[in-house]
């Protein structure tokens, strides 16, 4: 099969689309025929060899796809052959097969195209596994989302308003601000920085129950201005930084602060699973109705992955970026 592939870290010019063994599916495996992948910033990363695969996993990129099941392992019953699915990787898509466990897949909705589907699993299950599952998002509560018109962000604001919350959303432009209060957000942000007052004004001095932040080190004496007693602070990225000067504990041991890490790559394969069947069950319907909706920027051809992966470096992306694999 082809893939794209890279022989040493660096920028995204140093990736190419070569020739490499086709995977062949184990026993409870599906062989999918990838019809659509999406970006993440662990590609860039990962590209720069600052986030490498975890251990036993495909070097090939690619954290999600789309496409058509191929050929069903001998102990799966549940699929058949040309069944469309979606599900979440641990890399591989970026290539025109993968091979994924048959518990991991799930069925594209109804009307739906490949390219619309290869930008659900990545974000939303993100944010289904922050938001749900370790936030314990509640109707009525108040969530700061930072980066709110990125991928996450996207699907992020769109659970918080399905619960029953609110979502206060950062963003750097005024462009992205005006595209989050289309998404559902309540209270929109722009700029770098300073927002506790703003929050802290909005929520009449309340604060927020729950931050997810992908931005890291240059938001956290704001994070901590702006949590709510008992507030839980999920830390998925650190895009401006991983190191912090100092912790308050006192501040946290008062307030009953949770301060979380978090990253779905890492999770388990049977943790995916679960993540995975839950998601299925509780919000993929919504997609039907026009509840959900994935969110996409920009596809590209994969010849055209070089210019995707500068695109999506910019930070000028309001939802993902897609790469359609063409044969």
């Amino acid at each position: 099969m082809k893939a794209i592939l890279y022989e040493e870290f660096g920028g995204p010019e140093k990736m190419f689309i070569g020739e490499c063994p086709d995977p062949v599916p184990k026993s409870n495996e599906l062989l999918v025929s990838v019809k659509a992948t999406a970006l993440n910033r662990a590609d860039l990363l990962q590209m720069q060899g600052l986030y490498p695969p975890p251990p036993g996993t495909t070097e090939i990129l690619g954290l999600e796809m789309s496409g058509v099941i191929e050929e069903l392992g001998s102990e799966v019953t549940d699929w058949k052959v040309g069944d469309r699915i979606f599900a979440l990787l641990p890399g591989g898509g970026y290539a025109e097969k993968v091979t994924i466990s048959a518990d991991l897949a799930m069925p594209i909705p109804a009307g739906m195209s490949f390219e619309q589907a290869a930008a659900i699993a990545e974000v939303f299950l993100t944010a289904y596994l922050n938001l749900c599952k370790l936030g314990g998002l509640k109707k009525e509560q108040v969530v700061l989302i930072h980066a709110g018109a990125s991928g996450v962000g996207t699907a992020a604001i769109q659970l918080v308003k399905q619960a029953g919350a609110k979502s206060i959303i950062t963003v750097r432009s005024k462009e992205k601000v005006d595209f989050c209060m289309s998404l559902g957000a309540d209270f929109v942000i722009q700029g770098e920085g300073d927002f506790a007052p703003k929050i802290l004004e909005w929520t009449e001095q309340r604060g927020v129950d729950l931050i997810l932040d992908c931005i890291g080190a240059p938001y956290w004496r704001d994070n901590l201005a702006s949590i709510a007693l008992d507030g839980k602070i999920i830390v998925i990225g650190a895009m401006g930084g991983g190191e912090i000067d100092a912790v308050p504990l006192w501040e946290l041991i008062k307030r009953r602060i949770s301060v979380i890490g978090s990253s779905l790559r890492s999770q388990t394969l049977e943790d995916k699973i679960q993540l995975s069947k839950g998601f299925a069950t509780e919000w993929l319907p919504k997609f039907e109705t026009g509840e959900l909706k994935p969110v996409v920027d920009q596809v590209y051809d994969w010849g055209e992955v070089t210019q995707a992966h500068k695109y999506l470096a910019k930070n000028k992306n309001t939802g993902k970026v897609i790469l359609k694999i063409s044969r």
